[in-house]
């Protein structure tokens, strides 16, 4: 019996640990990083902010970014064009699936200077919450995918909502709309740009979630910011 769970503990803290990225795969990164860097170059930019926030020379107010999975490929570029450019002080920290895909997007991360946190509703959970509220803690702005990573598209898990209530930070949806792209047949149908498209960048009004709110009023205030970023979605 002691051996027999001696083994349990040992395959639990296995699947606890994120899947770290072989030499060939961190080339493959640097070929992704590469190619969204190209491609935002040559796209057309609009940018439509109602957020109130972000403007050139104003204080930093750190914030968490909620933005679909299906919009991954530029939602670094947007932070850094969109962010840290006027407000270059800005410092951010974002979750990512702690599997061997996510090892990659991870990679990705690093290369935008962007700090990763492995985890997600099925591997790591709790404690990537808790990293990204010590990364809150150090004035980091934070960034999730809310209907990653497997879905439903476009339905917005409670994860977001509890970080909120955790760090006090607003939540801020961001999407945006390609005029030209490619959509692979995956659960979200990701969203892949094309050199010299169009992209119309939507940063909506920030939601807050009081720390004192119960089950029932987040989940009011869950169904009220997917709303907030289903309306500013175009497909």
């Amino acid at each position: 019996m002691a051996n027999e769970m001696t083994g349990q503990n040992q395959e639990s803290a296995a699947s606890s640990v994120p899947h770290q990225l072989s030499w060939p795969k961190r080339c493959l990164a640097l070929l992704v990083y590469g190619f969204i860097r190209f491609v935002s170059w040559t796209l057309r930019w609009e940018l439509n902010n109602q957020s109130g926030l972000l403007r050139k020379g104003e204080e930093p107010e750190p914030v968490i970014f909620c933005i679909w999975h299906n919009r991954l490929a530029l939602s670094l570029v947007l932070y850094l064009k969109f962010a840290k450019k006027p407000q270059p002080s800005r410092r951010m920290a974002a979750i990512v699936s702690a599997s061997e895909d996510g090892a990659g997007m991870a990679r990705i991360l690093e290369l935008f200077h962007v700090q990763p946190v492995r985890g997600s509703t099925n591997r790591r959970g709790t404690q990537a919450l808790r990293e990204l509220t010590i990364w809150a803690a150090r004035g980091f702005d934070l960034s999730i995918t809310p209907d990653g990573p497997r879905g439903p598209c476009y339905v917005i898990q409670p994860g977001v909502i509890m970080l909120a209530k955790l760090t006090g930070m607003p939540i801020m949806p961001v999407t945006y709309y390609l005029s030209w792209k490619i959509r692979p047949r995956s659960w979200d149908r990701f969203q892949i740009p094309l050199p010299f498209a169009r992209c119309r960048v939507e940063l909506g009004v920030p939601l807050r979630v009081p720390p004192d709110s119960s089950d029932e009023e987040r989940e009011t205030l869950r169904r009220e910011l997917e709303g907030r970023l289903r309306a500013l979605t175009r497909d």
